[in-house]
């Protein structure tokens, strides 16, 4: 099994279908990836016009819908839009779909921020829906090869989003409630995070892509990943329903034990992008396992899993992309003082938001602290990668 949109094998295309919406249609991380940090700081904003009293509404809701959804769904959507079809060489996606994820994206989001929590909840159950479907009927009718097993855990991800968003739709129970939030949150985005990451990790740290070579290796990473995919949503259920500590133990262990397993964490090839990885990777882990002994300040220390795991390592990945589809893969081994300065400034907006949790007179003013540092950090990640995200590979 290959990957030939990252390793970069030459192919012939036919040159009409390079242009426009043909184009965007195969490699649709180009509009998500840019509309999710853009998302990302709308919904960051929130904060800062509340406390100055220019919002009529408390944003808690509609921040972390917008952080969710609009920010971490558009990458994964764009993601597993982009690689899926590739992943089990089949079509890749056509105008007429990217037209419909993008529109039910972009009305999720606007729901969300009109305070029409349904609709955007409904809207985002759509999209996901929709790539579901759509990379089903790739890999059931038109692959040419099996995509990796790790694949698994991130349509199990797909599957949580939905479930998770359908759940918050419904009159509930307290414990109903906290399972609809495990499983949006956190439940969307870490089985990706471990699926996608066992494959493009490796890749990240200089060597190859953490696929396997033989059919038996390929069982052996099929049965990790349908275990690691039940424990995860195990642990939510665990957690939902009272046994908080087990719950996190639970999701600690998998995450980090899956991780060690997978990947083959020697640096081969380092950059400034490899060390946030490490770093982004450090916060995740440290911000489940800080949570269950503080779980009254729970919401402000998993921030740590939030900004500082799921953000940051959305960034690094999606540089990733960008470097690769642009040609200008080694760009991303590059040792800079400027992206050093932007994993400082995700790093410093985890643990900013996690202080209130011991510190609760910080809170308005780290909210907004943070808030302006994740904007910044948002917007110089949109600056820097301006020109590749338009930029076309020949190859």
């Amino acid at each position: 099994m290959s990957f030939p949109a990252c390793k970069h094998k030459k192919h012939k295309s036919k040159a009409t279908r390079k242009d426009g919406l043909y184009w965007l249609a195969a490699e649709p991380y180009r509009v998500f990836f840019a509309s999710g940090a853009i998302w990302s700081i709308i919904g960051v904003s929130l904060w800062p016009l509340f406390y100055a009293q220019k919002l009529g509404f408390y944003p808690n809701f509609v921040h972390a819908r917008l952080m969710i959804e609009a920010f971490g769904g558009a990458f994964v959507v764009g993601f597993l839009g982009t690689a899926g079809p590739r992943m089990a060489t089949a079509p890749k996606l056509t105008p007429l779909e990217l037209l419909w994820l993008f529109a039910l994206h972009q009305a999720s989001a606007v729901s969300h921020l009109r305070l029409q929590h349904v609709w955007g909840d409904g809207f985002f159950i759509s999209l996901l829906s929709s790539l579901l479907l759509c990379l089903v009927i790739r890999v059931v009718k038109f692959r040419k090869e099996a995509p990796p097993p790790q694949m698994l855990l991130a349509l199990t991800g797909l599957v949580c989003g939905i479930t998770g968003a359908a759940l918050q739709m419904m009159p509930s129970d307290p414990e109903r409630f906290r399972l609809a939030n495990l499983l949006l949150y956190q439940g969307l985005l870490l089985p990706p995070v471990l699926g996608i990451g066992s494959f493009v990790f490796p890749r990240m740290l200089g060597g190859d892509f953490g696929e396997p070579k033989t059919a038996a290796q390929s069982k052996t990473k099929l049965i990790r990943a349908v275990t690691a995919a039940m424990l995860l949503v195990c642990s939510f259920f665990l957690e939902a329903y009272g046994q908080v500590m087990l719950g996190y133990a639970v999701r600690g262990i998998v995450a980090a034990g899956y991780l060690l397993v997978e990947v083959r964490w020697k640096t081969q090839q380092a950059g400034s992008l490899t060390t946030g990885l490490y770093w982004a990777i450090g916060l995740g882990l440290l911000g489940i396992s800080l949570s269950p002994f503080f779980y009254a300040q729970h919401v402000s220390i998993e921030h740590s899993l939030y900004i500082g795991g799921f953000g940051l390592l959305i960034l690094i990945v999606a540089s990733r992309v960008l470097f690769g589809h642009s040609g200008d893969l080694d760009g991303f081994f590059v040792k800079s003082k400027w992206v050093r300065f932007l994993v400082f400034l995700a790093v410093l907006t985890a643990t900013t938001r996690a202080t209130p949790a011991w510190v609760p007179s910080t809170t308005v003013s780290h909210h907004i602290y943070a808030a302006w540092t994740w904007g910044v950090l948002a917007l110089l990640w949109l600056i820097w990668h301006r020109r590749r995200f338009v930029k076309r590979d020949t190859e």
